[in-house]
């Protein structure tokens, strides 16, 4: 059954916007997405990676291992074959991981069924490894349990899944773009979780009845006829399948002059975000968003679009300004690029 297109999701530019960036560059560091439920999350998340190229794999590699990498890295049988691995292309991985998902579940473990039937210790990879490569989707994932979002702050600080327990010792890649979503109603998230998204937005519900109604619209056409729907926006797909594309091709000749680290530097500074990463994310956001225009060099117009996205979340709490962190981080971008 084909996927809701992308290009058919009304309105959430914010949310289109972040995900079409960490797409480009998954250095970035993912998405944070809060708000009202309802709203096309994770629905957005599976139509963006259907818009991405399909990978190379080691067929019947569980770790979505590169063929162009050296085997040895790989801890799977494919190590072994050799020059003999056998090529194939998949779609990016989109992996959910639910808030009732055990451990093992999530970082692998042994294979009991190996255990007892051959007397085997073999690994049974958990949804990391299935995530490799692609992208890890966690809805509520501010009531993560802690156990939980400690694996993932270690994962997601060396793009690496260690594995010791029960006679298995076993390291094995997990690279992938973090999607997180929730109510901050229903919790807040851990500083040292939510400082690894580099991106978060809010998602509200649309609040005019022309979008509504177009939304209502196209889910039931899409829910009549899936097929005819996609038909539908399939030129549409095809032309932001070639942007993302050209863009993350582009990426690396993208320029990124030193007034624009000077001006992501002021503008951190003038917010009081803790340590560089503000700065970094800033600027690598700023980087995609120009390489998804088509531009060759960073201006400020990119830094001004996406500041919000890159810094509303890495504010500190201030008593004596009760405006919310989006109004505090426009303004000071008012305030820094009027200079």
């Amino acid at each position: 059954m084909p996927l809701f297109p992308f290009s058919a999701i009304v309105a959430q530019d914010e949310l289109k916007l972040a995900l079409q960036m960490v797409a480009v560059d998954p250095t970035i560091g993912g998405v944070l997405v809060f708000g009202d439920r309802g709203t096309g999350k994770s629905t957005a998340v599976r139509a963006l990676a259907a818009l991405l190229p399909r990978i190379s794999v080691v067929s019947g590699c569980p770790y979505q291992c590169d063929p162009g990498e050296p085997a040895s890295q790989c801890v799977h049988g494919c190590a072994v074959a050799g020059p003999n691995r056998v090529a194939v292309e998949v779609p990016v991985p989109v992996v959910d991981l639910p808030l009732g998902a055990t451990e093992d579940r999530v970082v692998g473990a042994l294979d009991l069924e190996a255990a007892l039937t051959r007397g085997e210790r073999v690994f049974s990879p958990g949804l990391l490894a299935s995530a490799n490569r692609g992208f890890l989707y966690i809805d509520e994932v501010n009531l993560l349990p802690d156990h939980l979002v400690d694996l993932l702050l270690d994962v997601a600080a060396s793009g690496e899944n260690v594995v010791e327990r029960e006679g298995i010792g076993i390291r094995h890649p997990a690279r992938f773009v973090l999607v997180g979503s929730g109510n901050p109603e229903e919790g807040e998230l851990r500083p040292q979780l939510l400082d690894r998204f580099g991106l978060s937005l809010d998602v509200k519900t649309p609040q005019d009845i022309p979008t509504r109604v177009e939304v209502v619209k196209r889910r039931a056409a899409f829910d009549r006829s899936p097929k005819a729907f996609a038909e539908e926006f399939a030129p549409h797909e095809d032309a932001l399948r070639t942007t993302l594309r050209e863009a993350r091709t582009r990426l690396r000749e993208v320029a990124v002059p030193d007034a624009a680290i000077q001006r992501a530097a002021t503008l951190c500074q003038a917010l009081g975000t803790d340590g560089l990463r503000g700065e970094l994310t800033l600027v690598r956001a700023a980087r995609a968003a120009a390489s998804l225009e088509g531009e060759s060099e960073v201006a400020d117009r990119h830094l001004k679009r996406v500041a919000t996205l890159a810094l509303r979340h890495r504010l500190r709490r201030n008593p004596l300004d009760e405006a919310a962190s989006s109004v505090r981080v426009e303004r000071a971008v008012a305030e820094v690029f009027a200079a």
